[in-house]
């Protein structure tokens, strides 16, 4: 990577995709759901139909609190499969986030990175979502900023706005690099606020978008990981090559 990683101070992270694997979280409800109807779809059928239904419903409806978008992503992708989506099975997604794992290597990276730079979550959840999946990586963040802090839910510019304004307070504007999985919720407005950043590319070995929708946009990332750890790894490698 020709990315000079100790030019910055700060690290602002996605949460949910990045860093808790997300997919794995609405799988665990939403495909035995489907699979009740229907054995023959996948995790990977659903997801990719519950992507859209969810960008949709945070689009439309930018005040509602995380919990209920999963209520109603979940009704909409009933819809689009053709399937009923009972109360009880809505509120099993919606209060589900608690549950959603951190991705292996998430609490290892975390740790060596909060060694080299300020840590800043920027994610799509409410803060008590945050707040009971942020048990799992067992790491202090300097700065939460959540959807619900916000009024709006990434892509919409406005999340940016709101990192760049408390960045700009912590004194760090072009000090920070954007850590991120999604091209569509994170990269792809990043760039528009000529914001730095490194991909996560959990999805490297699987194609298709998954949960997340297709960017619809060109985008090329300043560097791009297959994993947390490899990312951090980079980091370490940066400042041990600086001492």
């Amino acid at each position: 990577m020709t990315l000079d990683l100790t030019a910055y101070d700060a690290l602002s992270f996605d949460c949910y995709g990045t860093l808790i694997d997300w997919e794995a979280g609405i799988a665990a409800v939403i495909g035995p759901w489907a699979r009740r109807h229907d054995a023959s779809l996948t995790d990977e059928d659903v997801l990719v139909a519950y992507s859209e239904n969810e960008a949709t419903v945070l689009r439309e409806d930018p005040g509602i609190l995380y919990p209920d978008a999963l209520r109603a992503a979940f009704r909409r992708t009933g819809v689009t499969l053709g399937f009923p989506v009972t109360d009880a099975e809505a509120d099993a997604l919606g209060t589900s986030v608690p549950d959603w794992p951190a991705f292996d290597d998430s609490v290892e990276a975390l740790n060596i990175l909060q060694r080299h730079y300020k840590l800043i979550i920027l994610s799509n959840v409410n803060r008590d979502g945050f707040a009971a999946s942020n048990r799992h990586l067992e790491v202090e963040f300097d700065e939460v900023i959540t959807a619900q802090d916000v009024g709006s839910y990434k892509p919409n510019p406005a999340n940016f706005e709101a990192l760049n304004a408390r960045v700009a307070e912590l004194g760090l504007t072009g000090r920070l690099l954007h850590v991120a999985q999604s091209l569509f919720h994170d990269h792809v407005p990043a760039q528009q606020f000529g914001l730095p950043g490194a991909w996560i590319n959990r999805r490297h070995d699987r194609p298709g978008w998954g949960a997340t929708p297709d960017p619809r946009a060109s985008v090329e990332v300043d560097a791009e990981y297959p994993t947390l750890i490899a990312f951090a790894r980079d980091v370490e490698k940066a400042f041990s090559g600086r001492a």
